[in-house]
C-alpha cells in the first residue's frame, strides 16, 4: 500500500451524510467605495472587496459534495454609506444577483444596515423579506397588520424534527421604525433614558453599553410568540435553531453589540429543551459561548472586515447527535453536541 494511503485518516461514514447542510454568512456590508475605517476608527472595513469574498463563498457552495440545503444571511447584506451616495437599490441588487446564482433558498435576516437603506414597509415588499418565499415558512403576525408596525420573524422545518426560527431583533428600536409608531415612542423613550450621550450611537461611560441606536430589542408580542413555538417544537422533541442579526449571550459578544433585553431572551430559550443554538452577526470580531444549559451561541465573523486575503463565512452540517461547522478563514471549525433533554 502507497504511503500516502496508508496515512490516510479513516472514512467517517456519518460525516459523508448528513441530514442536511446550510451555509451561514454575515455582515457583507457591500458598497461600491474606498476601504475605510470603522465607526471606533480602529479596524479596516473593505467595502468592494466583501462582493469578491461574497463570490468566492458562494463558488465554494456550490462545489461542496452536499449542495447546502439553504444559506442564512445573519443581516447587514449592504452597507448604510450606501444611503449617502443613493446607490442602496443597486448594491442591493448587485449582491442578490451573486447569491442567487447557487439557486438554493436564503434566509434574510434583518441588521441595522437594512434600515439605514430602507423602510419596514420597503423591507416588507423586498426580496430581502424571505419569508414570503418560503412556501412552508409559519409567520409572526399581528393584529393590525400594519406594514410600518410589523416584526419580521419566521420559522420552518428543513428536515423532520429539525427547526429554524429567525427572530426581529430590531422589533423594539429606534431605527427601523416610523417615528409615528408606538414601539419608536417607547424605543426613544428607553434610549434617552439608559443614554444621555448625545451621540446615540456612542456608549462612552455608560453602565450598559448596549444601550445605542445601532441596537434595538425584542417585543413583548414576539417574545411571546417565540414562547408559543418552542412550546410547540419542545412536545414535537424537535431541536430547534434560533437566529437574529444581534447576539443575545455576553460570552459570545462585545457587551456593545448585544440585544437590549437580552436577558429575558436568553432566559426564555434557555427555558426551553428544544432549542441547541443561536446565530448571531453584527460583532464583526466573531464569537462562540456553549451557556450553563447547553446552548450553542455562535457569533459569525463579519465579511466587510475580512482580509482580501481571507474569508468569513461557514457551512454547518446536520446530524441526529450533533452539529459540525465547517468554517472558513476566520471561522474555525467547531463540532457542537446537541444539549440534553
Amino acid at each position: 500500500m502507497p504511503e500516502a494511503e496508508r496515512l490516510k485518516p479513516p472514512i467517517n461514514k456519518e460525516m459523508e451524510d448528513p441530514l442536511f447542510t446550510f451555509g451561514v454568512i454575515a455582515d457583507i456590508q457591500y458598497a461600491d467605495i474606498d476601504d475605510g475605517y470603522n465607526y471606533t476608527k480602529t479596524r479596516m472595513r473593505y467595502y468592494r472587496n466583501s462582493l469578491s469574498l461574497l463570490k468566492g463563498a458562494m463558488n465554494e457552495w456550490a462545489s461542496e459534495p452536499h449542495t447546502p440545503q439553504f444559506i442564512l444571511q445573519l443581516g447587514d447584506i449592504i452597507d448604510g454609506f450606501n444611503v449617502k451616495y443613493k446607490t442602496s437599490e443597486s448594491s442591493l441588487k448587485k449582491v442578490l444577483a451573486e447569491i442567487e446564482k447557487l439557486n438554493t433558498p436564503v434566509h434574510h435576516i434583518w441588521g441595522n444596515h437594512e434600515f439605514y437603506n430602507f423602510t419596514r414597509k420597503q423591507l416588507m415588499e423586498s426580496r430581502l423579506n424571505s419569508s414570503r418565499c418560503q412556501e412552508t415558512s409559519t409567520k409572526f403576525t399581528e393584529d393590525d397588520g400594519d406594514l410600518l408596525d410589523s416584526t419580521y420573524a419566521y420559522h420552518f422545518s428543513p428536515c423532520p424534527n429539525f427547526r429554524l426560527l429567525l427572530i426581529d431583533s430590531y422589533d423594539f428600536s429606534v431605527i427601523g421604525r416610523d417615528p409615528s409608531t408606538d414601539k419608536h415612542l417607547k424605543s426613544s423613550k428607553l434610549l434617552k433614558q439608559k443614554n444621555p450621550n448625545e451621540d446615540k450611537n456612542s456608549p462612552k461611560d455608560l453602565a450598559e453599553t448596549r444601550f445605542v441606536q445601532f441596537n434595538g430589542g425584542i417585543s413583548t408580542a414576539q417574545l411571546n410568540w417565540i414562547n408559543e413555538v418552542l412550546e410547540a417544537s419542545d412536545k414535537n422533541l424537535e431541536k430547534v435553531m434560533v437566529a437574529g442579526h444581534l447576539p443575545i449571550h455576553p460570552g459570545s459578544t462585545d457587551f456593545v453589540c448585544l440585544t437590549w433585553n437580552y436577558e429575558k431572551v436568553l432566559a426564555l430559550l434557555q427555558a426551553h429543551p428544544s432549542v441547541v443554538a443561536y446565530f448571531a452577526g453584527h460583532d464583526h470580531d466573531g464569537g462562540y459561548f456553549l451557556d450553563e444549559c447547553g446552548i450553542h451561541h455562535l457569533t459569525f465573523n463579519g465579511v466587510i472586515e475580512t482580509p482580501p486575503e481571507s474569508q468569513a463565512f461557514g457551512t454547518m452540517y446536520i446530524y441526529r447527535d450533533k452539529m459540525v461547522l465547517k468554517g472558513r478563514g476566520l471561522i474555525p471549525d467547531r463540532t457542537l453536541s446537541y444539549r440534553k433533554a
